[in-house]
């Protein structure tokens, strides 16, 4: 999120950011170690994370994972925090075959403090719903609703702040995909010999028809900048799509003020929003996990601003090391960003592997640890032709048709896998 000349751009989520002086204190820049479980190899010298082994015994599969989260380069405001955080939480509830994954995407001038806050809390009423396992979606409406409720009466001002989260849970055989906001998960998924992006979430912001009407019934004036500040016809409640948006999407504002001017229709906090129609209330994509699922990928959408889900998917797969993966990611997406603005934004992935075969042993050592991924790595191709006479039913969410589909993985891999940039219920409430 940010600001450029004193004007708000499409790249910046939410314009209350730009009214206030960044936050220094309680920052999502502190030791992601602290709430993320890992059983670690080795340290990677560009994420400084690990690859760790997540194995889900019920169903014979094992998540291999890593993260990345990176401060955005805003070169008006050199000291602001990083103001996204992640949360990965293996065994929930004990549970060896339940495993949580988040990615929280502050904005506002605490925007920090709402992310941190939320990735703590998010996961504690879960991990303290005792009917997690057996009805996940309503558990995820309730943590989702609390936690919301716990921002707004916390110490944190969050009249103009907020995060949006991306969550998934592994349960079994199952994700459950939980996404406030427009952040996004996407999974790479065989069809045929060909992998293909599907998303898992789908971005909540005024481009979707539904929750356009649902946050104008609710009494927002949807406009972009442009037309708020008379450039452009405010009559014209037609703006394409997100990919064609010139740098001004369409904003939520309260009648007869200039503010929030939010890109998306739900966050957690945000309490100015929520009288126009700003909720917290999760949309949940229920996804069975086949022979056919390779990763799945979580990240903010300073991943996707100007990267498909095609293109991540292609990236993604051209890589046998998800810290590698995570790494090239931030690198293209950085350079993209510089490529059409003067700043970055904050930039957070983490990368799941799916694989079908893992020493359930989580206290093996580092070596017997690495002989299991290296025999388990090109599974994935079995896993799929073994799926393509088995006629296992598939639960598809919905299909991103893109050109990049036909991109080769040695294209992918001619990008160095070693660069990181350095950071120089519908209703109204």
């Amino acid at each position: 999120m940010g600001c450029v000349q004193g004007k708000c751009y499409s790249r910046c989520s939410c314009c209350c950011c730009c009214r206030y002086p960044s936050s220094t204190s309680c920052s999502s820049g502190r030791d992601v170690s602290a709430v993320v479980e890992v059983g670690p190899i080795q340290g990677h010298v560009l994420t400084g994370s690990t690859v760790s082994v997540a194995p889900v015994p019920s169903h014979g599969l094992c998540l291999q994972y890593s993260y990345l989260t990176q401060r955005g380069y805003y070169p008006d405001t050199p000291d602001r925090e990083n103001q996204d955080a992640v949360c990965i939480r293996t065994n929930l509830q004990g549970n060896p075959n339940l495993h949580f994954f988040g990615v929280f995407d502050g904005h506002g001038q605490f925007g920090d403090q709402c992310a941190n806050f939320v990735r703590d809390k998010l996961v504690e009423l879960l991990s303290a719903d005792t009917g997690l396992v057996d009805d996940p979606v309503k558990a995820y409406n309730s943590a989702f609703l609390e936690v919301n409720s716990l921002l707004h009466n916390s110490d944190i001002d969050d009249s103009m702040s907020g995060t949006t989260a991306i969550t998934v849970l592994v349960s079994g055989d199952t994700l459950f995909v939980a996404n406030v906001g427009d952040s996004r998960a996407v999974a790479g998924v065989y069809e045929g010999d060909r992998l293909v992006a599907e998303n898992l979430s789908h971005d909540q912001t005024p481009f979707r028809k539904d929750e356009y009407e649902r946050v104008r019934l609710c009494g927002a004036r949807v406009l972009t900048v442009d037309q708020v500040e008379g450039v452009k016809d405010p009559g014209i409640q037609s703006w394409g799509d997100e990919e064609n948006d010139e740098g001004d999407p369409p904003r939520l504002w309260m009648q007869n003020a200039m503010y929030p001017g939010t890109a998306f229709t739900r966050s957690v906090g945000d309490s100015t929003a929520e009288s126009i129609g700003v909720m917290a209330v999760p949309e949940v994509l229920k996804v069975k996990i086949t022979p056919q699922h390779l990763l799945f990928v979580i990240a903010s959408d300073g991943i996707f601003e100007f990267l498909s889900s095609q293109a991540v998917v292609n990236m993604v797969s051209s890589f046998k090391d998800p810290r590698d993966a995570c790494s090239a990611l931030a690198a293209e997406a950085y350079k993209l960003w510089l490529e059409h603005e003067s700043r970055t934004d904050d930039i957070t992935v983490i990368v799941v592997h799916i694989k079908d075969f893992c020493n359930p042993d989580l206290g093996a050592s580092n070596e017997t640890t690495q002989t299991i991924m290296k025999a388990s790595v090109y599974s994935e191709k079995a896993r799929a032709e073994r799926f393509l006479s088995s006629g296992t039913e598939v639960i598809h969410p919905h299909s991103e048709n893109s050109s990049e589909m036909q991109s080769s993985r040695d294209a992918a891999l001619e990008r160095c896998p070693a660069y990181v940039a350095p950071s120089p219920d519908s209703r109204c409430p």
